[in-house]
């Protein structure tokens, strides 16, 4: 991997690891718009100044947008998500091999 491409994941991964900011692009995966408070309840446990922050993060990054119905994911935050979406299926398998390493 080249250094340009080493820049970019850096850069991607220091806004995903924000706290809550993989759970705010998560709760508006199905496509459907969200209120602010809403995306607050979907989100659970995020404080508003945390989810505001967020928020402009993640419009700053082109991630999200606000429409008229509520915030909602951009055509390149829809991509990330969908390439995101392995991680359920891995998630599930992790889980299990690490109860299988318990007993």
């Amino acid at each position: 991997m080249g250094t340009k491409e080493n820049a970019a994941i850096g850069q991607l991964l220091s806004l995903l690891e924000s706290r809550y900011a993989i759970r705010v692009l998560w709760a508006l995966k199905d496509g459907h718009p969200q209120t602010f408070r809403l995306l607050q309840d979907s989100v659970g446990g995020i404080t508003p100044n945390t989810l505001n922050t967020r928020i402009k993060e993640m419009r700053e990054a082109g991630l999200l947008d606000h429409g008229s119905s509520g915030y909602l994911v951009t055509p390149l935050g829809s991509d990330l998500l969908k390439r995101m979406g392995d991680l359920s299926a891995f998630a599930t398998k992790w889980v299990a091999a690490q109860a299988k390493q318990k007993v």
